[in-house]
């Protein structure tokens, strides 16, 4: 098969891979599953989720068509960057406000919002397109995982539709194969003409911790032999792969690259976490992926 990891560094991470995946050829294909966690495992999420700043950039639109947006407490904090302020707002509540400048667009105007703004925008300190922000040595560990004939699939806390709009181009993961953060539908039928409409109601609460079990279970049917992720967010969907049957690999990116992208431990957004999730990985044997170490390449093109 060649290199099929050419950014990985040889070492005990990059052999601890190599050999999951020469293992990996006596499970049976329809038990081949991968799951990877978005935001900070495939790509960037520092210094703020590309989500958020997608919806920043709507509601930078929203506001030069209707001032008085600009008045409301979630949006003040955000134009006069207000840390404070949102710190006691809290990010949550702040991401449901900004969800809610798209209610009543129909999916496809939602997807080509996503997409036009990803075609245009820029990270604010790498100087690089947004969207050259996945990791190099993940999209190589995807292809080598896809010539083995596995279901790959995207398990983010990040909204299921913004990922969905990008997950085929930046990943070859189609649509269906994204669980994340669910909104409802509206469903109309004016004058015979069925059709959708986006709400800022959410199904079932955000996809993080046992959430993305669940959602696993619930929206693929299979439970991965492979996982990876990069926060406390992913712990339990971790877990879960690690304890299956056969050949099984949890993978944590740790970010510790403060040269070439950010040093910091990823925590959980939505949930308080009882100790760092490197510190799990390491009582609990997964595999951590050194970004400064294990790859001589972070980001791809």
């Amino acid at each position: 098969m060649g290199d099929r990891l050419p950014s990985w560094v040889p070492g005990a991470t990059r052999t601890a891979v190599e050999q999951f995946l020469d293992r990996a050829v006596d499970v049976p294909v329809e038990q081949r599953v991968a799951c990877f966690d978005n935001d900070g495992t495939l790509w960037c999420e520092r210094p703020t989720y590309p989500q958020f700043d997608f919806f920043v950039d709507v509601l930078t639109t929203a506001v030069g068509k209707d001032p008085a947006l600009a008045r409301e407490p979630e949006f003040a904090a955000l134009i006069s960057h207000d840390q404070v302020a949102i710190g006691e707002l809290g990010l949550e509540r702040i991401a449901l406000a900004l969800a809610g400048l798209c209610n009543g667009l129909a999916p496809e105007e939602f997807t080509a919002l996503v997409r036009d703004f990803m075609s245009r925008a820029m990270h604010p300190t790498l100087d690089r397109p947004l969207r050259a922000n996945t990791y190099q040595p993940m999209l190589e560990l995807l292809l080598a995982l896809r010539d083995l004939d596995f279901t790959l699939a995207v398990v983010t806390g990040g909204g299921t539709e913004f990922v969905r709009a990008l997950s085929q181009d930046l990943y070859a993961v189609p649509p269906e194969r994204v669980v994340g953060t669910l909104i409802e539908y509206d469903y109309s039928d004016a004058a015979g003409r069925p059709a959708l409409t986006r709400t800022a109601r959410l199904v079932g609460g955000a996809n993080e911790g046992s959430v993305k079990v669940s959602n696993i279970q619930t929206q693929l049917g299979r439970r991965p032999i492979l996982a990876a992720g990069n926060s406390g967010g992913d712990r339990q969907m971790l877990e879960w792969a690690a304890t299956g049957a056969g050949p099984t690999l949890a993978l944590l990116v740790d970010h510790d690259d403060d040269q070439r992208e950010f040093r910091y431990v990823s925590s959980a957004e939505t949930f308080a976490e009882s100790e760092p999730i490197t510190d799990v990985a390491r009582r609990e044997g997964w595999t951590v992926v050194s970004m400064a170490k294990d790859w001589s390449t972070v980001f791809a093109g």
